[in-house]
């Protein structure tokens, strides 16, 4: 496994490289590193090698062009997204320690193919080996516990081949508050953000987080809302103030605004409130999966957002998504 981790002095380095190329304002500071302003995404596309074949080459060509952010999810394409970043890492054209790779679990993956019958394999591979308990299991095909997420982390490692991945995240949580009610859904993140610190203090992660979709979009009356400094709390209750709570990631784009629009956490809004807990936002759908091509521009300026994530499977998106900052 390639060993390392996005540090402060790497993640620097690399923006000095492109700093006459790009916009000034690319580079974002985040607990002494310097993130881009836009990242490349996986999550879309056949599960065939040509796919995988334009990923590896899309991800070489985000690092080219001055993005060392790069998201993925051990579910994205039965794995075959994880395994195309690991390959387009190998190459070594960037050193380790420029680029802050992310990655998630929380929804049961396949393994490179869609098998005939997904219910029986989910059963077989993660109830029946008692990675997940019967009764941990939500939707027929989520689970956040904690024996599923130490597993699901040691196949997202070898997928990269990473020794750390920077960012793990915990993914579509709210998924849970369908099924199980709210004092169920904080005793399991509170045990799943236990399994994430000993990761951490293992050195298999830097930090985690939550990756979600609609949870910080709706209102707290819904049952599905997420209340981000609750989450926040739960992790110092489990870390005390070294916990490593630090990413959050959830759609933002003009057909999915509320993040900037409406006062879901505590009478803020997401935005506002990640910035006053100290963490870093990364928006999933920027151009609401390719609808909205011309908004990159704006999303990734928005106040208080971090990194805009845009799917990349082909160079040629890249170099559309790099034009929004590059000069």
């Amino acid at each position: 496994m390639i060993p390392g981790h996005a540090t402060p002095a790497g993640t620097h380095r690399f923006h000095a490289r492109i700093e006459a190329s790009v916009a000034p304002d690319h580079a974002r500071p985040f607990r002494d590193l310097a993130l881009s302003s836009v990242g490349i995404g996986t999550y879309l596309g056949e599960l065939d090698d040509a796919t995988d074949a334009g990923y590896t080459a899309a991800v070489s060509r985000a690092l080219e062009l001055g993005i060392n952010v790069i998201d993925t999810a051990i579910n994205y394409r039965a794995q075959r997204s994880e395994r195309a970043v690991g390959r387009a890492l190998a190459a070594g054209a960037v050193a380790r320690d420029e680029l802050l790779v992310a990655s998630k679990a929380g929804f049961l993956p396949f393994d490179h193919v869609r098998p005939a019958d997904p219910a029986a394999y989910f059963r077989a591979t993660y109830v029946d080996t008692g990675l997940i308990p019967p009764d941990e299991l939500v939707a027929s095909c989520h689970s956040i516990a904690p024996r599923f997420l130490a597993d699901q982390l040691a196949r997202s490692r070898a997928n990269t081949n990473l020794a750390t991945l920077d960012v793990y995240y915990v993914h579509n949580p709210e998924t849970q508050l369908d099924e199980v009610d709210r004092p169920t859904f904080l005793s399991r993140m509170r045990a799943a953000f236990t399994a994430l610190e000993a990761a951490a203090s293992a050195g298999a992660i830097r930090w985690y987080g939550t990756a979600t979709w609609s949870g910080f979009r709706v209102p707290p009356t819904a049952r599905n809302h997420l209340d981000l400094a609750e989450l926040v709390a739960l992790a110092r209750e489990v870390a005390g103030d070294a916990h490593h709570f630090a990413f959050v990631q959830l759609p933002i784009n003009p057909a999915m605004p509320e993040a900037i629009s409406l006062p879901t956490q505590r009478g803020r809004t997401l935005l506002r409130a990640a910035s006053e807990l100290g963490l870093h936002v990364m928006s999933s759908s920027s151009i609401h999966q390719g609808r909205l091509p011309a908004t990159l521009a704006d999303t990734r300026t928005l106040p208080g957002l971090g990194t805009a994530l845009v799917g990349a499977s082909r160079p040629a998106h890249v170099d559309a998504n790099a034009a929004s900052f590059r000069r």
